[in-house]
């Protein structure tokens, strides 16, 4: 699970200045993804919405059907640093999931610890980027 900052989708050039400044205007798009990147759920908000506010919203929203967590298949849910809250844990809990919360720095030393590590949260981004791009198509396309 991640959050993107965007502009609004239909917004046009009206929408105000960049999502990434201090303004905040836009839209959050919050995504879950399975292991793979395929999306799962998906909820949007202003842009001034914490990713903390968003969690609950976005697994009471699934789209598939979720099989039971079992002791010998548990569910985790790998997310930044970002979702590092009592609240958050409370809710994924909760919800049947075990958190899985490192920040940017703990991954790149796994990464270089070792030999085919792979950082399991960036799928979710990599599904962003790819959302963005085709979001960018349909404007295009109008």
């Amino acid at each position: 699970m991640d959050g993107a900052l965007t502009k609004a989708p239909l917004g046009g050039e009206k929408t105000g200045p960049n999502p990434t400044g201090r303004a905040k205007s836009g839209v959050k798009r919050s995504l879950l993804t399975e292991g793979h990147g395929v999306p799962i759920s998906l909820t949007i908000d202003g842009a001034n919405r914490h990713d903390l506010k968003l969690v609950r919203t976005i697994l009471e929203h699934l789209v598939v059907e979720r099989p039971a967590p079992t002791p010998e298949h548990p569910q985790g849910m790998c997310l930044d640093a970002g979702y590092d809250y009592t609240a958050v844990y409370t809710t994924l809990q909760e919800f049947g999931f075990t958190a899985h919360v490192r920040s940017r720095g703990d991954e790149a030393k796994a990464v270089k610890r070792e030999a085919g590590f792979k950082a399991r949260r960036w799928v979710v981004e990599r599904t962003h980027s790819w959302m963005n791009r085709f979001r960018r198509l349909l404007i295009r396309l109008r």
